[in-house]
């Protein structure tokens, strides 16, 4: 909780930071926010980048006889029920970011709370199928530690679902939620 909230106060202060890239999507598909397709095909990358770096700092500065506790988000079940899980798994907490955010409480300390609980709830939920990750990019960071990050099982479970379920909940949102009717003055 403490760590959410510290990041986002950092990330506000500095104009905005994006630490997964479904979220830029889902609120892209929204028409939130100011990204653009070229910003997010600079954005992601970099966020994959940032994920390797610092997995790779955490794995060489943690102490040795804890190493073995760390290794990031991998399959425990089968593909199709590992992907499946993944897109499940983003698509409620997106679908929970974009509410407390976009419709949730005013107070940032409440929505932080909540989105807190909300992850938390999430990553103990799905600890027996993927990991969980729900973040494209963290996923990269521990699968390049691991050398897993050029396959095609790391692409489907934790890119091609994540952003699937990122967008239907940026879809969903949008059809329980329709943005206010402009109207025209005569």
């Amino acid at each position: 909780f403490l760590l959410v909230f510290l990041f986002t106060i950092i990330g506000n202060s500095m104009g905005g930071a994006s630490f997964n890239p479904t979220g830029t999507v889902a609120f892209y598909f929204l028409g939130h926010g100011s990204d653009t397709l070229i910003s997010m095909a600079l954005r992601f990358p970099a966020q994959a980048f940032g994920a390797a770096g610092g997995a790779m700092a955490i794995a060489e500065l943690i102490n040795p006889k804890y190493r073995h506790m760390i290794g990031g988000p991998s399959l425990k079940v089968d593909l199709h029920t590992g992907a499946a899980a993944e897109l499940v798994l983003t698509f409620v907490i997106t679908f929970a970011v974009l509410c407390i955010f976009l419709k949730g409480p005013r107070s940032d300390l409440l929505k932080i709370w909540l989105l807190a609980m909300s992850t938390v709830t999430l990553v103990v939920l799905g600890s027996a199928y993927t990991g969980p990750s729900m973040n494209p990019a963290n996923a990269f960071g521990w699968a390049y530690l691991n050398n897993w990050h050029n396959t095609w099982d790391q692409f489907y479970v934790y890119w091609i679902c994540p952003f699937t379920g990122a967008i239907l909940a940026a879809w969903i949102f949008r059809a329980i939620f329709p943005p206010p009717v402009k109207q025209k003055k005569s």
